[in-house]
C-alpha cells in the first residue's frame, strides 16, 4: 500500500504532497470541522425562541448534518490514504455492537457500585426529559466527539506517529477535554483518559470504523445518565430511576459520578485493553510514518 502511494505521490505537484502529509491533513481536517461547527451555531441562533426540547433537537440535527457533510465531502479525501470511517457497509452491525457494549459495560459498573454500597435507588425517575437527554447526552456527543477525537485526531496522529502514539495522545486529550466539566478533578480527567480513551480508541483500532466507538460512547452516556441516574461526566441527569451515590469518592466518584471511580476505571479499562489486544491480534497496529518509509523498497 505505501509503495503504491509513494509511486502515486511522485507524480503529484508539491502542494498536493504537502497537503497529504499526515500532520498537515490533520490541521486542515480540524479547520473544516471547526468551520462546520461554527456555521451550525450561527444557524442554530435562528431557533433561539423555540422551547428547549425542540431547540436542542434542531441544533443537534444542524450540527451533525453540517459536520457529516464536511466529513463526507472533504475530510475523507485528505491524506495519503483517503478513506471513509463512516461506511454504509457494516454500519448497523458495528453501531449495534457499540450500543450493546456501552450498555453492558456501564450496567456492570453500576451493578458493582450497588454491591459495594455506593449506589442506591431511592425512587422513581423522571421520564419527561428522556428525548431531550437522549439527543443532548448520547447522540450529539457520541457523534461529534468521536468524529473529532477518533475520526480526525486518532486517524492522522496514527498515520504519522503510529497506533501507540495515537492511542496515548488522544486518550490524554480526551481526558483533558473533561477537566472543565462540573465537579471535575485531575483524577476524574485521568480516569476518563484511561477508561474511556483506551476503550473508545481500542474500538476504533479494532473496527477501523467510527460506528463502533460512536455507539459505545452514546450508550455509555445514556445508560449511566438516563437509565441509572448517575451524573454523566459531572453533569447531573434525570434517569428512569432516582438514585444516589454515597460513600468514599474513590468508589462512588463523588459529585463527578461513577466515571471518576475506581470501579469504572478498572472495569472499562479491562474492556479497553481487551479491544486493543484484539486489534494487535488482528494485525491492526500501524507503525509510525518514518518507519513505514524505511521499509519501502529502494528504487
Amino acid at each position: 500500500m505505501d509503495e503504491v502511494v509513494t509511486e502515486q505521490a511522485a507524480g503529484q505537484p508539491r502542494w498536493r504532497r504537502i497537503v497529504d502529509f499526515p500532520l498537515v491533513a490533520l490541521v486542515i481536517a480540524i479547520g473544516l470541522y471547526a468551520c462546520a461547527l461554527t456555521l451550525g451555531i450561527i444557524i442554530g441562533k435562528q431557533f433561539i425562541a423555540m422551547p428547549q426540547p425542540g431547540r436542542v433537537t434542531v441544533q443537534a440535527i444542524i450540527d451533525i448534518g453540517l459536520v457529516l457533510a464536511v466529513y463526507k465531502f472533504g475530510i475523507v479525501r485528505l491524506g495519503e490514504h483517503p478513506r471513509d470511517d463512516l461506511p454504509a457497509r457494516g454500519a448497523i452491525r458495528n453501531l449495534g455492537l457499540g450500543l450493546l457494549a456501552g450498555f453492558v459495560i456501564f450496567s456492570v459498573v453500576v451493578g458493582v457500585a450497588d454491591l459495594v454500597g455506593v449506589y442506591r435507588i431511592v425512587g422513581r425517575g423522571d421520564t419527561s426529559r428522556l428525548l431531550l437527554e437522549l439527543v443532548a447526552t448520547a447522540i450529539l456527543p457520541g457523534f461529534m466527539e468521536e468524529l473529532m477525537f477518533r475520526g480526525i485526531l486518532f486517524r492522522w496522529i496514527e498515520e504519522f506517529g503510529g497506533s501507540w502514539a495515537a492511542l496515548v495522545v488522544t486518550s490524554a486529550l480526551f481526558g483533558l477535554a473533561h477537566i472543565f466539566n462540573p465537579n471535575a478533578t485531575w483524577f476524574s480527567s485521568f480516569a476518563i483518559a484511561v477508561e474511556a480513551g483506551v476503550l473508545l480508541g481500542g474500538a476504533y483500532m479494532l473496527s477501523g470504523s467510527l460506528w463502533l466507538p460512536m455507539g459505545l460512547h452514546a450508550a455509555w452516556n445514556f445508560t449511566q445518565g438516563e437509565i441509572f441516574d448517575v451524573p454523566v461526566s459531572g453533569i447531573d441527569e434525570h434517569g428512569l430511576v432516582q438514585a444516589k451515590l454515597s460513600g468514599p469518592a474513590i468508589l462512588s466518584g463523588g459529585p463527578f459520578g461513577l466515571e471518576a471511580s475506581v470501579i469504572a476505571l478498572v472495569g472499562a479499562s479491562i474492556a479497553g485493553v481487551w479491544l486493543v489486544w484484539m486489534a494487535i491480534k488482528h494485525d491492526k497496529i500501524v507503525a509510525p510514518w518514518w518507519v513505514r518509509r524505511r521499509r519501502l523498497p529502494q528504487a
